[in-house]
This record gives C-alpha cells, structure tokens and sequence, in this order.
C-alpha cells in the first residue's frame, strides 16, 4: 500500500493513481478518485498554482490578460496553415493550476444533445449518447438560475446566468427573432436552438475554473499530493504496461510509480507525451529513435476546433463598455470588484449569444453567437474606423462542427519542444460553404431593425468584404481560434481510436488512460469546457469501477421529427415517442 502524504516526492512509493496534468479533467479526476481513503493520488501539474490572491486569474475582466503572457499560458501555435494564406494561428493554452479553466472565457456550453448522438452512434460508443451523459452533466453542476429535469443543482461547478442587462444585448435578442431565430429559456437545458443569456464560470464576481471547484475543497486530503512546476517528460512502460512517470521539477529529474496512469494534458499535450513514451504511428517514433511501445496510428490525428471572426459595427450612441477601458476607470473597477464583487470587472462580458442553423441541410445548430457590448479583440485592439474609447458592438461567430481534419505530431525527443500542429481551416468545401454563410447570417442579424438606433455602421469586415470569395478571403487572414481543440486520442474500436470508451484506457496497453479533450470523437457545438467537465465526471467512475449512473429519461428538442433519439440499431428508436415537447413533460 502506498505511503502516507507526507513523504517526499523521491521516495519509493507507487501511487494508485498518477494524474498528468491538473488542469480542467484533472481536477475533477483528483477530487473523484481521492474519494476513496484508500486510494492515493498524485497530481502532477506543469504550470504554477493559481494563487487566489491573483487578479489575473480571478477577475473575470481580467480574462485578456493571462492570453500570451508566457507565466499563464503555453503559447502554442500552429504549422503554417495552407488555406490561410500559410498564417500561423496562436492556440492558448493554461499554464496553471485548473488549466485553461483558469484564463477561459468562463462561458459554459453543454453543447447540442444530438452531439452526444452523434458520438453514441459510432461502434462502442454506445453509452455516450445523450441520456447517458446528461446525468454526469447534471452531478457536476450547481445550476443557480435553477435546476430542473435538464439542470443540476447541487454539483461543484456554479454556474451564474449573464445578466445581459446592457441595451445592446436587448437588441440583440429582438434582432435575431425578427431575423427568424427563436429566443430559447437555456441553452444547456431541453433547446439549445436559439437566443438566450449564457451561463457562465463565475461566482459573486469571481472566476469558478475547475481548480476552485474540483481542488480547493480536498486539498487537505491525506491521501491526496498536488505538485505544481512538474513537468512530465514520458510515461515509462514495463512490456506494455505503464509504471510511472519521469518528470522535471525546478530542474531537477524525478521518477515516480503508479498503479495507474492517467493522461489529462489536453489535445495538444496528451498525444504529445504518448508519443514521446512510444505510443503513437510506429513511422513516426522509428524516425525519430524512439522505442515503438505500441503502434496507435491515430494518436495525434483527428485534430479538430472552432475558428471564428468577429463582426464589429460603431454604435451611435454612447451605451456599449468601452469607457471601462480607460485607465482613469480602473481604479474605480477594481475598488468595486475587490470590495463589492460587481461592477464591469465582475463579468465576463459574454452575457449572451445563441444558436442557430445556417441551411436547412444540418439537423442541429452549426452555429454559435457570442455577443459583446464593446467592438475589441482579445489583444485589446480596436477595428479600423473606430476612435481609441469610441463606443462599438460585436458579435463572435464561425462553424460548429466542420469536416476539417488536423494533426499533432512531435517534432523532437525534446519534450520541452512545441509539436508540429496543423488544424486544415477552411479546407473542405463544405467548411468553406459554412463560413460564407455564418457571415451573411451575423449581418443579417446585427443589420435588421432593433438595431437601427445604435447601427452606426459595419466596421469589420466592412461594406467592401461583400461577395463569398471576399467573405473567404477575409477569413483566411482575420479569423482566430475559439480555443477548443480536441479529439486527437479519441474514444472508439476503430483502427483510428486511441482510447478505450469503456474504461479510459489507451488501446494496447495496460495501467494508462487518457480523460481530457483529446478523446472526443467529435468537436461539440460550442465552448468545451463543459463537455470535458462531464467527461471527467463520467470517466471517474469508469476508473474507480463504480456502478454508472443510470441514463436520464428525459425529452429534448429535436429539428427535425424524424431524427432518432438513439444510436442506429438501437430498438428504442422503434418505440413509441415520449413527447419532444418540454410543455407535454412531466
């Protein structure tokens, strides 16, 4: 049996459970496991620890701030992209405690449920549709607008609903329904279609990653270590079982046991590491040197994200936030959220957005709205056109679920060496397609007539962007990443899956797992944070070896009628219908 907490890291000891890194999946795997007395964990993190004392981190305002700054953030980018006129396109990623939890933009998305569906219906992945997800959804949430048959109420996880109180957000919301689009109660509840004010990661004026939620509340556990500025250099294999971990910490080496490893480095840094331990496409390790542990070709593959762009206009009157932005405010900002937890640093800014479809071709939403009340980008930059503090308004907005196909393959045995990375944006004619159309859908909103009071004019991309080439062409040089890459260590039985969708375990080897983004199959609709959440929860007890929640048996909305409500194959499909209409629920 392990010994005890105390002890330092150059003992002898084995760890029950090693978890690579601590950010959003590892903190809720380092709660869930050290559940269990008996268990011991070690959570090895590479970053620093998200002190509560940090501005940075807690001010939810703040949130531009930790984005490029190389003591937050990894500041990973991409291979020249070929279909963006060869630009690199800068991917940030958490360099803390809580991971990217700790400098997101806080907004929490559940993503549609015919995601789920979606990935229910690939072989062996039968238990992550829907109704088998949403009770992981519901246990990890503390849903305070309420709970109902959809939200959950008592979970580590608070979620504030955006007040969306500023004018803009009002014409926003009456824009988008004389456009055509419905206004929906919650878009993590029974309709994800249409407008709504957002949920978000904040509570009383303060940034709820997963740390906050996942960590803080154990950290005195006994049988539970967290180690920061550890940085996990490779996964050591006796035959193909995985025995423990190498890893730096302030310069020095380190080698710990495990019974278990679990991989929670993210799409980037998972595929990454196995690949470094010889677990990947043999053709690439043998050409770098690298001891073959288990040939797993999709390792790396599948890379998948959001892209998207921002659509600015001025505003004719003075009622968006861009006078917080002047350094005679910020005093005044930062006195009411230290000592009265509000004012504009006690929010996000994404207070609302919403979901729509852009043909009649796709069943669910394939696009996602985040309105701003301001027209600026992350780096605090203003469009052409617009005065230093003049007022503007924006929407961000690009495909959900495109068809493009990247890859992360490592360039080096240097484990400290950045991986080759290269997501293929706008490759396919169907992505393409899709972009032409979220253009054209952002404009129509933002240009019917709620809006004639403030539309001062479109700023970006401009009157001159106008036909679907232009559109195309600015995209290629102005759009940025949303931030979710995922699903290069996807979950599966085909000869491209990597994870094992029953127990987490890395296929062909035994005692290593893998629970973070990486093992998606399918990007989902919106932010993924939630999604990763709800992984971790349901990995958990696949880990542990506790009996799974049973499915939820609840109605949700669905486009179109016909679109089944279980994997194909399924004989519940054949059964007749529960009502799909929350009103005939009971």
């Amino acid at each position: 049996m392990a010994s005890s907490h105390s002890e330092s890291r150059h003992s002898d000891k084995t760890w029950d459970y090693v978890i690579v890194g601590g950010g959003s999946a590892g903190s809720a795997l380092a709660n869930r496991l050290s559940a269990d007395s008996s268990t011991t964990v070690l959570l090895l993190e590479a970053g620093r620890s998200d002190y509560k004392i940090d501005p940075f981190i807690n001010m939810p305002a703040a949130l531009p701030i930790p984005i490029g700054n190389r003591f937050y953030d990894w500041k990973y980018e991409t291979d020249p992209e070929p279909n963006m006129f060869d630009r690199r396109i800068y991917h940030a990623r958490g360099k803390v405690l809580g991971g990217s939890s700790s400098i997101n933009g806080m907004i929490f998305q559940r993503g549609n449920p015919l995601d789920y569906q979606r990935w229910g219906a690939d072989p062996g992945m039968e238990t992550w549709d829907y109704l088998h997800c949403l009770p992981y959804f519901k246990r990890m949430e503390n849903c305070l607008a309420g709970a109902d048959d959809w939200r959950g109420g008592d979970g580590p996880l608070k979620l504030e609903r955006g007040p969306a109180t500023n004018p803009l957000f009002g014409a926003f919301f009456e824009a988008a329904q004389q456009a055509g689009y419905p206004l929906t109660d919650d878009v993590n509840g029974y309709r994800q279609e249409g407008f709504a004010r957002f949920d978000r990661n904040i509570y009383r004026g303060r940034r709820w990653s997963a740390s906050r939620a996942y960590l803080d509340p154990v950290k005195a556990r006994k049988n539970l270590t967290i180690e920061t500025h550890a940085f996990v250099t490779l996964v050591n294999f006796e035959g193909n079982r995985a025995v423990g971990v190498n890893y730096l910490h302030r310069g020095r080496s380190h080698t710990v046991r495990a019974g278990e490893v679990v991989l929670c480095g993210g799409a980037i840094n998972t595929p990454q590491l196995l690949q470094l331990s010889g677990v990947g496409d043999q053709n690439l390790l043998t050409q770098l040197g690298i001891d073959v542990v288990h040939h797993l070709p999709g390792v790396g593959e599948n890379l998948q994200d959001h892209l998207e762009v921002y659509i600015q206009y001025a505003s004719k009157q003075p009622v968006s936030i861009a006078p917080g932005l002047r350094y005679r405010q910020r005093p005044k900002i930062a006195f009411q959220w230290l000592f009265q937890r509000g004012g504009l640093g006690a929010t996000n800014h994404f207070e609302g957005g919403g979901f729509a479809r852009s043909n009649d071709d796709v069943d669910y939403p394939n696009l996602m709205f985040h309105f701003l009340p301001i027209a600026i980008r992350y780096d605090g930059s203003q469009p052409a056109g617009l005065e230093p503090g003049a007022h503007g308004y924006q929407v961000h907005i690009g495909p959900m679920y495109a068809d493009t196909r990247g890859w992360v393959r490592i360039k080096s045995t240097d484990p400290k060496m950045h991986p080759s990375m290269q997501f293929n944006y706008l490759s396919t004619p169907n992505d393409r397609r899709e972009w032409v159309e979220a253009v054209r859908v952002a404009r129509d909103i933002l240009n019917q007539p709620a809006f004639a009071a403030y539309n001062d004019g479109e700023l970006s991309p401009g009157p001159s962007v106008a036909t679907d080439d232009e559109i195309l062409d600015w995209v290629r040089k102005d759009a940025e990443t949303a931030l979710h890459p995922s699903c290069t260590a996807k979950m599966g039985i085909d000869d491209q899956a990597v994870t094992d969708p029953t127990s987490m375990k890395v296929h062909g080897t035994d005692g290593l797992r893998v629970v973070d983004a990486s093992v998606f199959p399918y990007v989902t609709n919106g932010n993924i944070y939630a999604p990763v959440m709800m992984t971790a929860e349901k990995a958990a007890d696949l880990i542990a070896g506790n009996t799974p929640l049973a499915p939820a048996e609840v109605p949700y909305y669905r486009y179109r009628d016909d679109t089944p409500l279980y994997p194909p194959g399924d004989p519940r499909n054949d059964a007749p219908r529960v009502s799909t209409t929350k009103e005939d629920h009971s």
